[in-house]
């Protein structure tokens, strides 16, 4: 027997959670946090629906918090297991998880301040895990090198490819040994672009029996990178005329150092207007030194630039803050600049103080450059809603808002079948299932991939199991 159970990321883009059967152990493949409503996302969090007692081992994909954050509560609920994953993906664990269990705290005691106070109807909150659970999950971790094999469960061998879809993220590859016969089981975590500034394109497995494939942007296609940084020069001029700020929510991995780069292109051709850039996020400080720590998994292009001197993340006027008074200066000087602040779908960190400073005001631009997850504030903004709730107030949103999915470092549609087709082409490929995607879009790529010849493509919905 091998069977996938899909606890999380099924027919949703939060909380990636699959639980691997065999007849000999049980494997689970990612442990990330639902995000999404506040309320709800609490409530779903503090279910893992995971049978701890019953993992032999966990295998990370990346550290994005929809994939790794709960990993804390799996060690506070007992389990003392290897968590296997890439040596740059632990070295972003730590502080991202870090970061995580502090910003729940910190969000828990402000809304209770906030109800003591009569300004807010939310109910309290407990953080669902504490530092000292992060500790004991970082001490599970066993990095894995990528391309390298690992016997990680009786009878499943472990093997990580490039995704390349942040830094240290991996496709997942599982050679499972079932009754003397040998299947092999891949699984993308969340799949890359080909040709993104910073990081390698993915690498494609071989002899796969079975393809486990994110779908986030299934029925739609991205802008090239050329194209960004024009949108991305426009946004900034159009925020500067009107004496405005641009504030662009970012996630701190990944998507803030490609913005960065991205600003620093424009500054070096001359185009970019002479303000103040701020990366506002003490975790994208971190992360960013972190970078630095793994030139082997950036492009060409990058190494080329680090290897002359010139750092990719570092440009006049550029500005890392750290402070929360030096934060707190930024919204209350009146002068046009450019803030990127984390969170990316704005359910938590920084960016919620600046949105609740500057929301209201029609100067102002907020730009997203990152996927949306239903019910959070992040699509309730890029909806543009007429009001909006930050903080348990109820906020005008008069702000300008616009959005950037070209910055997107997921596969599109493209992507991701030129990815399975390739995967069919070095190998037996059989079934696919759509994980991590919203059902229109998972339905859309289903279609299409079905068109190619593709025997089977399921869809599986929360707590399907599949045996294959």
């Amino acid at each position: 027997m091998i069977e996938l159970e899909f606890v999380g990321a099924a027919q949703t883009v939060t909380g990636s959670k699959h639980l691997l059967r065999t007849s000999k152990a049980t494997v689970l493949l990612d442990c990330g946090l639902f995000q999404g409503r506040r309320a709800e996302s609490f409530e779903r969090n503090r279910e893992l629906g995971v049978p701890i007692s019953e993992l032999d081992a966990v295998v990370l994909s990346h550290a994005h918090i929809d994939h790794s954050g709960a990993l804390p509560m799996l060690y506070k609920g007992g389990y003392r297991g290897d968590i296997h994953l890439t040596p740059a993906t632990r070295d972003l664990c730590v502080p991202m998880l870090t970061d995580a269990a502090m910003i729940q705290a910190s969000d828990a005691r402000f809304i209770q301040r906030q109800i003591e106070r009569g300004k807010s109807d939310m109910e309290p909150v407990d953080p669902l895990y504490s530092v000292h659970d992060v500790t004991g999950a970082v001490g599970r971790m066993v990095p894995l090198p990528y391309r390298s094999s690992r016997v990680i469960a009786p009878g499943i061998t472990l093997r990580l490819l490039d995704a390349g879809h942040v830094l240290g993220s991996a496709i997942v590859v599982l050679d499972i040994d079932e009754d003397e016969q040998v299947m092999r089981l891949a699984f993308t975590g969340d799949l890359g672009r080909k040709g993104l500034p910073l990081l390698r394109d993915p690498a494609v497995p071989e002899g796969v029996h079975a393809l486990l494939m994110e779908s986030t942007y299934g029925d739609r296609l991205h802008d090239s990178m050329e194209r960004m940084d024009d949108a991305l020069l426009e946004a900034v001029e159009r925020a500067v005329e009107r004496g405005g700020k641009l504030l662009i929510p970012s996630f701190a991995l990944e998507r803030a150092q490609e913005v960065v780069l991205a600003l620093k292109r424009l500054q070096r051709s001359g185009r970019l207007p002479r303000i103040p850039v701020y990366v506002d996020s003490p975790l994208t400080v971190k992360i960013t030194e972190v970078f630095k720590l793994h030139p082997d998994c950036y492009d060409e292009e990058v190494y080329a630039m680090l290897r002359g001197g010139d750092s990719p993340f570092s440009f006049d006027g550029l500005t890392y803050v750290a402070g929360v008074e030096e934060s707190m200066a930024i919204t209350a000087d009146p002068a046009p600049s450019i803030i990127i602040s984390a969170s990316g779908m704005c359910e938590g960190g920084r960016v919620l103080h600046h949105l609740k400073a500057l929301v209201s005001d029609p100067r102002h631009t907020v730009l997203f450059v990152g996927f949306q997850a239903q019910h959070t504030l992040g699509r309730r903004l890029v909806e543009r809603r007429g009001e909006v709730r930050v903080f348990g107030m109820n906020l005008d949103r008069r702000a300008e808002v616009l959005s950037l999915q070209g910055f997107s470092a997921h596969a599109d549609q493209k992507d991701l079948i030129e990815f399975a087709e390739a995967v069919r082409e070095r190998g037996p490929l059989r079934r696919i299932a759509l994980v991590h995607g919203e059902p229109e879009a998972q339905e859309v790529l289903r279609g299409m991939l079905e068109q190619r010849g593709f025997p089977r493509v399921d869809v599986p919905a929360p707590g399907d199991r599949m045996r294959l």
